[in-house]
C-alpha cells in the first residue's frame, strides 16, 4: 500500500502490472480507498489496490524478450501472449488442460482445437478454422484476457469462467461447486506454477509478467 499512496494520475499511456500476470495499457489511474480505478482506452476498470504490483511508464519500459516455453506451438503461444498481454505460461497451462496440445481435439460439448473454443466463442473472435493452431490460440488468449479484465485479475474466477462459462459465475456468485470446474482450476494453476519456475540452467526470471500490448 505504501507505493500506492504515492500514485498520481498519469499524463501519458502507461502499463498497470497486476499480480495475475497481466499488463494493462492505461491512460490514467486514481486511488480510491482500498481500490484503484484504471482508465483504459475504452472506459474504466476498478480493481482492489493490493492486486496492482506497479505502474510501468510506456516511454521507459524496456522491451523484454519473450521466453519460448518448452511446449508444442510455443511460438504461437508467445506471439498471442505478447499481443494480448497475457502471461505465456498461463496460455500454455490452459492449452495443456484443455486439449493436451492436440489441435484436432473436440469435446462432447463441441468445443474445438487447442484451447477448446466453443463455436459461439470462435465466431465472436472471428475464427475461421478452430483447428488452425494460430487462430485457435489467438482467440483463446483474447478470451482469457477478456475474462481476466472482467474478474479484476482473479485467476481462479477467470479459469472457472473459461471452464464453466461466465453465466455460472454470476449464478453462484463465484466459482461454481462443480467437481470438474474445481479440478480444472487446480490443474491449470499447478501447470501455471510449473511452467513459471525458472530452469536450474538459467538465471531466475525477474517476473512472470507478459510484455504484451494492451
Amino acid at each position: 500500500m505504501a507505493i500506492l499512496t504515492a500514485l498520481a494520475p498519469c499524463a501519458r499511456a502507461d502499463y498497470a502490472v497486476l499480480q495475475s500476470g497481466q499488463r494493462i495499457h492505461i491512460t490514467g489511474y486514481e486511488l480510491l480507498g482500498e481500490n484503484i480505478r484504471l482508465t483504459l482506452a475504452g472506459g474504466t476498470l476498478e480493481i482492489p489496490a493490493d492486486t496492482l504490483v506497479r505502474i510501468d511508464p510506456e516511454d521507459t519500459f524496456p522491451p523484454a524478450k519473450m521466453k519460448l516455453l518448452d511446449v508444442p506451438y510455443a511460438k504461437f503461444v508467445a506471439t498471442s501472449a505478447r499481443a494480448h498481454g497475457v502471461a505465456p505460461e498461463l496460455v500454455a497451462s490452459v492449452i495443456a488442460a484443455e486439449s493436451n496440445f492436440n489441435p484436432r481435439a473436440v469435446s462432447w460439448k463441441s468445443a474445438r482445437g487447442l484451447m477448446q473454443l466453443m463455436p459461439e466463442t470462435a465466431a465472436r473472435f472471428g475464427v475461421i478454422n478452430p483447428f488452425d493452431p494460430a487462430q485457435n490460440i489467438d482467440a483463446g488468449t483474447r478470451y482469457l484476457k477478456e475474462l481476466l479484465l472482467r474478474y479484476d485479475g482473479d485467476l481462479a474466477l477467470t479459469l472457472a469462467a473459461y471452464n464453466a462459462g461466465p453465466v455460472r459465475i454470476k449464478q453462484f456468485r463465484g466459482a461454481p461447486p462443480y467437481r470438474e470446474t474445481q479440478s480444472y482450476i487446480l490443474r491449470v494453476t499447478e501447470k501455471y506454477r510449473r511452467f513459471s519456475r525458472p530452469s536450474p540452467q538459467t538465471l531466475p526470471l525477474e517476473s512472470i509478467f507478459s510484455s504484451g500490448k494492451k
